[in-house]
């Protein structure tokens, strides 16, 4: 009964408050979340673009057709779903950088509490992105190396 009283005092207590240096950090750092996310929203955009001629290219080219000779007449589609696929691996992360910089200049500038907590929302799932893309390209090297050894192992 005793620690609940002091974890409640204790809790009651804790109040976290943003300094002018802290403000001037998370502005600065909007901005550049807001360059970052534009410069991968023109990135999506050319991925986009690309993800379409290339399917054409392909099908249009016997040349990049030969090349890709095991996908035979699907390769262009293929091409086209992975490009679409990264485009939107880009994309994501500028949307939340873009929606964090907006909501971060707001609650700096303003001191809105509540666009500052929802900007700081926005950054957990940019970094929450980014980790489940780490782990996954984690588990894709480590099944790299596992059938690189089992390759191995089978010559």
């Amino acid at each position: 009964m005793e620690n609940n009283e002091e974890i409640q005092e204790l809790k009651s207590e804790l109040n976290l408050v943003v300094s002018e240096e802290m403000r001037s950090y998370i502005y600065e750092i909007a901005k550049w979340a807001s360059f970052l996310a534009i410069v991968g929203f023109a990135f999506a955009g050319i991925t986009i673009i690309s993800a379409f001629t290339i399917g054409a290219v392909m099908n249009n080219n016997p040349q990049m057709l030969a090349l890709a000779s095991n996908m035979g007449a699907a390769a262009g589609a293929v091409f086209t779903v992975m490009f679409l696929i990264i485009a939107f691996a880009i994309f994501y992360p500028s949307l939340l950088m873009f929606k964090y910089a907006a909501k971060a200049k707001i609650g700096v500038l303003y001191g809105e509490q509540a666009s500052l907590n929802e900007a700081m929302g926005k950054l957990k799932s940019l970094f929450k992105y980014w980790g489940i893309i780490t782990i996954v390209y984690l588990a894709l090297y480590a099944l790299m190396i596992i059938a690189t050894i089992m390759g191995r192992v089978a010559v």
